[in-house]
């Protein structure tokens, strides 16, 4: 795939990068190197001055910058400005929190004597240079999430962005620089996804850190695993959103159509699958399909626009696959379905009814505007339906009955489980799945912990 800004409003090309040679890789791995020796010593206040000035840049390149992911990956205008405020207001969050969340630990005093010791403590200290890998979908934010706690650690990064959004990527690295971080304290890497590996088997970097595809995921653990590296993965994802008879219908069915066409679809965290208890199916699937029906495509420049092109050619057809795949297996489409006609790569929003085990779309994620819908006979089957899944990265849930939320957060396989609202990210709390939707946690204090030696301090008597 070229290193290029391709717009997917109208395919065409704007601007186009040389990948990086091995000279200039090995310098900027020698410079993080070097960087990571004297900047792992700095003291948090001098890292969250750093980073509270980076996010005020951000801040201030607010619009330019939103300017520039929706014409590399076509997301509506407003999400982009709202998904630059979400990175300013994570960086402030790490730059506050860091201290506390990396403090000294402090054993009970009774374990400390029972090893035999006079005093000991538990301390957080930073790894070196981690390199992250990272998708164009949420081209700022996903970075972020990453850089944020990895420098208030202490530590160094090295990121290889997707190679559709590079003018995104060499932004972050100036941002970073303009903020005052040393040129060694986070590099934009424009190369290609076959350099990774040797990338990765470079003694130098010390960790990685993976968002995208479960094929990516597997190429970069395989790898960190012979070379016995720290990795975090957050990968595929294909969330339930459970409605239950005491839910609001009309508002679960509002929300339901944000979840499914957030970043026009293109979210891990997105809903995908909508399993409704059969006392309140057609009631639901009525709200939705009619608020599906009436979201505005078009123009992601355009601020009336909801839902914009999708980010490749190649997206579109891999969509278009799991419909056709699900419409000739007997599943009923709703609404949407059909690419129209035009320049771009724009799918209609669309609605699936009558799914199969045996159709691609129920155990594949389907990156882009497109909802299945399954009835549910009681909550063991929305159970069953919503575990059916090779994914496990977040849930949805509506209910006012406190003994399903109970058994939902119980039973559900997934990392995050929302009750009467959809999945998002915040700094303060875990983000991450299980199954095949990788491993590790980003944001919160399991975030900025994944990347730091945890080292026992012991003192004798």
């Amino acid at each position: 795939m070229p290193i290029a800004t391709v717009n997917p409003a109208n395919g065409e090309t704007l601007k186009t990068y040389e990948a990086m040679d091995e000279e200039e890789l090995e310098r900027r791995l020698r410079l993080a190197e070097a960087t990571f020796r004297t900047y792992r010593t700095t003291a948090f206040a001098d890292r969250a001055r750093l980073l509270n000035r980076a996010a005020d840049l951000l801040d201030e390149d607010r619009a330019e910058i939103a300017r520039v992911m929706t014409t590399e990956m076509g997301k509506p205008v407003r999400q982009a400005r709202a998904e630059a405020a979400k990175c300013a207001k994570a960086m402030r969050w790490y730059a506050e929190h860091a201290p506390e969340l990396l403090a000294d630990e402090r054993p009970a005093e009774s374990d400390v004597k029972d090893s035999g010791a006079s005093h000991a403590l538990v301390r957080y200290r930073p790894l070196g240079p981690v390199l992250a890998v990272m998708p164009w979908n949420f081209p700022l934010w996903q970075v972020v999430r990453f850089a944020a706690p990895a420098l208030m650690a202490g530590n160094v990064g090295l990121l290889k962005h997707a190679s559709n959004v590079p003018q995104t990527a060499l932004y972050l690295e100036d941002l970073f620089h303009r903020a005052g971080f040393s040129e060694g304290c986070f590099q934009t890497l424009l190369i290609g996804s076959g350099a990774v590996d040797e990338i990765l088997r470079d003694e130098r970097i010390k960790a990685a850190t993976l968002t995208g595809s479960e094929p990516a995921g597997r190429a970069v653990a395989s790898t960190a695993g012979q070379m016995v590296k720290k990795t975090v993965l957050e990968l595929g994802g294909s969330d339930p959103f459970v409605v239950m008879p005491s839910a609001d219908v009309d508002r679960a069915a509002e929300v339901a159509v944000t979840a499914r066409v957030q970043n026009n679809g293109q979210s891990c965290i997105a809903a995908k699958r909508f399993i409704v208890h059969s006392d309140v199916y057609d009631r639901f699937t009525e709200r939705f399909t009619e608020g599906m029906k009436a979201l505005k495509v078009g123009d992601p420049l355009d601020e009336e626009t909801q839902v914009g092109p999708l980010a490749s050619e190649q997206g579109r057809a891999d969509l278009e696959e799991l419909v056709d795949d699900a419409r000739r297996g007997g599943a009923t489409v709703l609404c949407g379905g059909e690419r129209p006609d035009g320049p771009g790569w724009y799918y209609p929003p669309t609605v699936l009814a009558g799914l199969g085990r045996e159709m691609r779309i129920h155990r594949e994620e389907a990156f882009g505007p497109v909802a299945t819908l399954y009835r549910a006979a009681d909550l063991d089957e929305a159970v069953l339906i919503a575990n059916d899944s090779p994914f496990g990265l977040s849930s949805n849930v509506w209910t006012r009955e406190a003994a399903e939320v109970d058994r939902f957060v119980r039973d559900l396989e997934a990392g995050g489980v929302y009750v009467n609202g959809m999945t998002a990210s915040h700094p303060a709390f875990p983000f991450g799945g299980v199954k095949r939707s990788g491993y590790g946690r980003e944001l919160s204090g399991h975030g900025i912990r994944e990347f730091c030696n945890i080292t026992t301090v012991w003192h004798g008597a």
